[in-house]
């Protein structure tokens, strides 16, 4: 029979070789053999690890060992190299600090009869006398620091990383419906902390999602070659991820009464947006309305025009065609830019599209813009085929939006290739949320309008 001694100095020796059996020995109640995700997610960041890749997203429901794997790895990264500079960022300062102190203590564990420690691991990684803060501290031997904790609000100045772990940087469903914030932990990530980064880094962004416009979502859309690893608590078959950790029993008591967004985002990595969009589907052409010998069947050419309410706004303009009830979007201006310029763009999209009739909204200085656009068709193209209509819109924007949103999926064709032709368009119609705070509704708007001409709606008074 192997003596007690060399079978525990064989597990040692594994342990500092392979993600997982370090975690077996670590932590064996938890990481067992019959937790396949749990092994498949330490073999999967160990694989990351070795790899030449620089992006790995995990989605993972909540209490199923994500972040406490990801502070395993952290020590076992800086066991098998010293050098590895590590940073990580949550939500707010508290997360993030509690982080670097759990792995931090760690390395720090003083050896005790009998009891494994990480030192009889990697005996080479010790932490630095005088030099251990709880959110920033360093190894002996190092020079510079070895480990800083951040978050949005906090600071990166001065600290460079080869390994990168965001983790939660969501904490409620208020910050996951609010654009803004969303944009300003996207921007925290491009701006700050990916200038922080050093040759041959990586980067590990651990999420329990929220919706497509969080910072995993945002990742997944923007980059290449992002290794993703996502795990249900709900499998296909109606098992459970783990009924250890969470059992269908008590699943369901827990989401009686929860948001169902919330359900499948947090639970199901279904991100919110798709559950909550008010536009779920829209129809495609690929050719405008011909009859037999090739001439178009439409019989007129429209346009609605939403001007910008401020200077955070977008001016919306769509020119579109009308046949059998339905209207097929054959050109938009969606933009920011200030009217010297979407004047003269709107004027001639107009007139290369020979439109006949242009609605436009004369709130907040529409009726100047109308004035001006026809002006310059008159006067630039020689053309008065265009006759440009402004009108007050009087009716609730959200309630028109959502009204009318049925009519708009079904009865609004656009181009098949729409995404492409106008991306910030496509964008804005595609993430507009029936629920929570949209950060610009102008697409939605004058789409909107366009299913109220077309219904002949009595919503509108003529100036």
């Amino acid at each position: 029979m192997v003596p007690k001694y060399v079978r525990q100095q064989a597990k040692i020796e594994l342990a500092r070789r392979y993600f997982w059996d370090y975690c077996k020995l670590t932590a064996a109640d938890f990481y067992k053999e019959d937790r396949v995700y749990l092994k498949d997610l330490c073999n999967q960041l160990e694989e990351f690890y070795k790899s030449n890749e620089k992006v790995m997203v995990i989605d993972a429901p909540p209490r199923h060992g994500k972040t406490r794997t990801a502070s395993n790895f952290v020590e076992w990264a800086l066991g098998k190299n010293p050098k590895e500079k590590i940073m990580t960022g949550s939500y707010n300062e508290d997360l993030s600090e509690e982080f670097a102190r759990n792995v931090r203590d760690t390395i720090a564990m003083e050896k005790t009869e009998g009891i494994l420690v990480y030192n009889d691991i990697f005996p080479d990684t010790k932490i630095k006398k005088g030099d251990a803060s709880t959110k920033k501290w360093s190894l002996e031997g190092r020079m510079q620091k070895s480990y800083l904790a951040t978050s949005p609000s906090g600071t990166a100045t001065g600290f460079g990383c080869t390994i990168m772990i965001i983790d939660d940087t969501i904490k409620n469903i208020y910050e996951a419906y609010n654009e803004k914030i969303l944009k300003k932990i996207i921007d925290w990530f491009n701006n700050t902390m990916l200038q922080r980064t050093e040759n041959n880094f990586k980067i590990i962004i651990i999420m329990t999602r929220w919706c497509e416009g969080d910072l995993a979502g945002y990742v997944l859309a923007n980059y290449d070659n992002v290794r993703h690893v996502s795990y249900k608590a709900v499998q296909e078959d109606g098992t459970m991820l783990c009924d250890e950790i969470l059992n269908k029993e008590d699943f369901i008591i827990k989401t009686k009464k929860m948001n169902k967004d919330i359900i499948y985002a947090n639970y199901q990595q279904e991100p919110i947006d798709n559950k909550n969009r008010l536009y779920t589907s829209f129809k495609t052409y690929t050719k405008l309305p011909i009859d037999n010998n090739g001439n178009p069947l439409y019989t007129r050419v429209k346009n609605y025009t939403d001007t910008a309410d401020t200077g955070d706004d977008y001016l919306c303009s769509i020119d579109y065609v009308e046949y059998n009830k339905e209207a097929y979007v054959i050109n938009v201006i969606y933009t920011k830019d200030g009217m010297e310029l979407t004047e003269p763009a709107v004027a001639k999209m107009l007139y290369d599209d020979k439109v006949n009739i242009a609605d436009i909204e004369s709130n907040n200085g529409g009726r100047g813009f109308a004035r001006n656009v026809e002006t310059i068709l008159k006067n630039k193209y020689g053309s008065n085929k265009c006759r440009i209509k402004s009108f007050h819109q009087r009716k609730n924007k959200d309630a028109r939006i959502i009204s009318n949103s049925t009519w708009v999926m079904d009865h609004i064709y656009f181009p098949n290739n729409w995404a492409d032709l106008w991306p910030e368009y496509y964008e804005a119609m595609n993430r507009y949320q029936k629920e929570g705070k949209n950060e610009h509704d102008d697409a939605p708007d004058a789409t909107t309008g366009i299913a109220e001409k077309m219904e002949n709606s009595a919503t509108f008074s003529f100036d």
